[in-house]
């Protein structure tokens, strides 16, 4: 048990203290789960998982939604009406209880699991990017372009996006722990990654079920906040490096 002294564990051990196997790297530092597997392994190996999920379904929804909103905000129009009618119906999807059936139907695994939630989650950035653009497009610099001949494509990527760029960056922190934490929900609801996988959800899940073992519930809770805390520092900290109008004294 995580409990346990130096003493204490090398006891367990056949040999007791004389043992060669009881080392530091064999001891259960945060104990067992119920299935006599390393707490620690799983909480390492957990947090990668979800990190790792988090950023690829980030970085897709990104560039799906800023493709999208940059779209409808610099042609407008039509374009725009058409665009909005279709996120509005397709945010209106009930996004978890779709997941949880089609999780139920579909063999569970990371990229099954990854191309569902992605199907969803770049509505969101939407909206900020096709704000920004709709503000922009009409400046000087941008009908100077024109002027000259520019290829929209050239004035949508080139000179409107980096305007666009400290609102995306302020919304993805919040989009990244969003995914994080339905990565977690689905996985302690039982329709997340497969059996067995190391998973934060899954291990309170098993602290639900085994309220003799407060070990398994403290584990995962405080890694999964510290892990939303620092990635949401992180954004903060990119946000206000590529702010333009941040000053520093």
């Amino acid at each position: 048990s995580w409990q346990y002294d130096a003493t204490k564990r090398c006891n367990q051990y056949p040999k007791g203290a004389a043992d060669p196997a009881c080392i530091v790297g064999n001891w259960n530092w945060l104990g067992t789960d119920d299935q006599a597997r390393d707490v620690l392994a799983r909480v390492i190996y957990g947090f990668r998982i979800s990190v790792l999920f988090g950023l690829i379904l980030t970085a897709g929804s990104a560039l799906i939604g800023v493709a999208a909103g940059a779209v409808q905000g610099y042609f407008g129009g039509w374009t725009d009406l058409l665009f909005q009618r279709f996120i509005e119906i397709w945010s209106a999807i009930p996004v978890l209880y779709l997941l949880l059936i089609v999780a139920a139907i579909l063999p569970p695994g990371f990229f099954i699991l990854l191309g569902l939630m992605l199907l969803f989650s770049w509505v969101a950035l939407v909206g900020v990017v096709r704000a920004e653009f709709l503000r922009a497009r009409n400046f000087e610099y941008v009908n100077a372009a024109r002027a000259l001949g520019v290829p929209n494509r050239t004035i949508m990527f080139r000179h409107l996006l980096p305007n666009a760029m400290v609102a995306t960056l302020t919304f993805m922190p919040f989009l990244l722990s969003g995914s994080i934490s339905t990565l977690t929900s689905l996985d302690y609801l039982g329709f997340g990654l497969p059996p067995g996988s190391a998973s934060l959800g899954e291990l309170l899940k098993q602290a639900q079920r085994n309220l003799n073992a407060p070990w398994l519930g403290i584990s995962g809770f405080v890694v999964i906040s510290l892990m939303l805390s620092l990635l949401v520092f992180v954004g903060e900290a990119t946000r206000d490096a590529f702010d333009p109008r941040k000053t520093f004294r």
